[in-house]
């Protein structure tokens, strides 16, 4: 049903329901986010998906579904996204979902769904949707509203012309959007191309301009990566293109970030390059559990290891027993499926069984947890609580000290 778009503006409350994606590209992971965060339960259909929605499937937060879109796929379904590279399947998906009186969203060809998504800005708890009946002057128009909105300006839409041929390395913070810092959100709001991986803001890429190229560089634990190579060949290619290259991280772009291999990339191709700094995860995850990794009088430093690499491994390059006779804290990142042995390790060198330790998990997410045990525990708690990535282990005094945050502010 081609028309016309003369929408009526609504909000659906999706907590709880049931919501079809079908496709698993680039699209659905700029949409099935943003849907997560509405409290969608999401049901993803598709052959294959990006490495980053796998790792949304492999924490269990969608349903996904391995294979090609049948009819009866929207059973029950409150919402639908027809999200395929394939225009026919995504009106087969339009056309069931219309018999079952459900609003769908054609990605492919906005004009012949029921439903229109509308470009949107975000200010804490405001939200300011807009509709028109082009996809160009609906992105022009939202970013007129937030410049209005925005103090800094952040989300001006133009491309400054400094910036073409170059990359920006941007750190995203542990994983909540409004720990970017300023400087990052403006920069990602002017990419062109924005190469990002699994661990970064999601929902920002929701609201970028339709044109920009989303690259998933997504690395999954022990699981589908996209080489290092890769990355560094796609940020110079498009940056010699003229493209204004935003690599978007996790954390912070030089602490595990392999930051600096891309940086080196870019001036060995004589691509200027400029660095975002991010909250690192290392500090701001602990903080946000209330453990601060230093307290006066009970820890004098603070050491931050990648555990990636189980103690002993011919590759490892950190000294485990010189670890195991300091007194301070111990950030492991990315340690998960080592922490047993980096645990026993930390004993057998003379770290106290019974020094306090915490495993924080989805930290800065609204599904954050924390787990408190000891070193001797660590073991069981991972294995009781079945901890996946993302997770951050914290060792040392401080861990065991009171919880004295009381209030949540991460949404006000």
């Amino acid at each position: 049903m081609i028309r016309p778009v003369n929408p009526y503006p609504v909000g659906l409350d999706l907590e709880g329901r049931r919501v079809v994606v079908i496709g698993g590209g680039s699209v659905a992971q700029r949409r099935i986010p943003v849907l997560l965060e509405a409290g969608a339960v999401v049901h993803l259909v598709s052959p294959d998906v990006t490495p980053t929605l796998q790792g949304l499937v492999d924490a269990g937060r969608i349903w996904w579904e391995p294979r090609e879109y049948e009819s009866g796929d929207l059973e029950g379904a409150w919402y639908v996204v027809a999200a395929t590279r394939n225009s026919l399947v995504n009106a087969r998906v339009a056309a069931e979902a219309e018999q079952n009186r459900t609003f769908c969203v054609r990605a492919d060809a906005v004009t012949s769904g029921s439903a229109v998504t509308p470009a949107v800005v975000r200010r804490g708890e405001m939200l300011v949707a807009v509709l028109t009946g082009d996809r160009a002057r609906t992105a022009e128009a939202r970013d007129v509203v937030a410049r209005a909105l925005s103090d800094a300006g952040a989300e001006a839409p133009e491309v400054d012309e400094a910036l073409r041929g170059t990359v920006a390395l941007v750190g995203g913070g542990p994983g909540a959007d409004d720990l970017m810092t300023v400087r990052g959100r403006r920069l990602l709001a002017r990419a062109d191309v924005v190469v990002a991986d699994r661990l970064a803001p999601q929902r920002p890429l929701a609201e970028l301009r339709a044109d920009v190229e989303i690259v998933d560089a997504a690395k999954i634990p022990y699981g589908r990566a996209m080489a290092q190579d890769a990355i560094n060949e796609v940020l110079v290619d498009r940056a010699r293109a003229g493209k204004f290259v935003v690599r978007l991280k996790g954390g912070d772009p030089f602490l595990y970030g392999r930051g600096y291999e891309e940086a080196q990339a870019c001036a060995e191709a004589g691509v200027p390059c400029t660095v975002v700094p991010g909250v690192s995860s290392a500090l701001a995850v602990p903080a946000l559990a209330g453990i601060p990794v230093t307290n006066r009088g009970m820890t004098h430093e603070l050491t931050v290891v990648s555990g990636h690499l189980p103690p002993g491994h011919p590759g490892s390059l950190i000294d485990w027993d010189a670890l195991a006779r300091m007194r301070g804290t111990l950030v492991v990142l990315m340690g998960v499926k080592n922490s047993p042995a980096i645990a026993e390790t930390l004993m057998a060198g003379g770290r106290s069984s019974d020094t306090p330790s915490a495993v924080i998990v989805d930290g800065s997410l609204d599904g954050q947890s924390t787990f408190r045990c000891t070193l001797g525990t660590l073991t069981d708690t991972l294995a009781t609580h079945e901890v996946r990535p993302p997770a951050i282990v914290v060792v040392g005094d401080v861990a065991g000290l009171p919880q004295a945050l009381s209030t949540d502010l991460r949404h006000r």
